[in-house]
């Protein structure tokens, strides 16, 4: 099965600010500047996380994309629109020593999100274009190489977020 991942353009938000599910706009410029870039296939069905900044990318790309939750970006809770130095240094003292089983501010943790981005690989009987975050980005790949959810967590917590705005990676 063949899948073309799409991160979404760069969000309207400002420098340092910790996001992950908090549904953000697009940048000004930015999806014009992404849809310009992008050469997709024709033809494959079109899955997308149903936050705006990729929601926007998507309806742009495809008359009848498919939004499917399981592709959020993880949940920071508390943590969500904080400034990233304005977090307890032991809170993420705390995640970084759990990368997997941590729910930085009472969200979400990476293996939970895996056991998501697990549930919706599994659902796939085709090849595919699917507009998501690069945390399920990560996630989908490790999924693709035929990683357990425990096991796409880890390796995805131990890979350096390196993901540009607007990316494609095929799998």
């Amino acid at each position: 099965m063949k899948l073309i991942l799409v991160r979404h353009p760069q969000p309207l938000v400002a420098p340092g600010v910790c996001y992950g599910s908090t549904d953000l706009a697009i940048a000004p410029g930015q999806l014009e500047h992404t849809l310009a870039a992008l050469q997709l296939p024709a033809g494959l069905p079109l899955y997308s996380s149903p936050l705006r900044r990729c929601a926007e990318l998507a309806a742009r790309l495809s008359p009848a994309p498919r939004h499917d939750a399981l592709l959020a970006e993880i949940h920071f809770g508390a943590w969500e629109m904080q400034p990233w130095d304005a977090i307890p240094r032991t809170d993420i003292d705390a995640w970084a020593a759990d990368m997997v089983n941590y729910r930085p501010g009472g969200g979400e943790s990476v293996l939970q999100m895996a056991e998501r981005i697990n549930a919706f690989y599994n659902e796939l009987t085709t090849d595919a274009i699917i507009i998501c975050h690069a945390g399920a980005m990560r996630l989908l790949t490790a999924r693709h190489a035929g990683l357990s959810p425990a096991e796409m967590a880890l390796q995805a917590a131990q890979t350096a977020h390196q993901i540009p705005y607007g990316a494609t990676l095929t799998l």
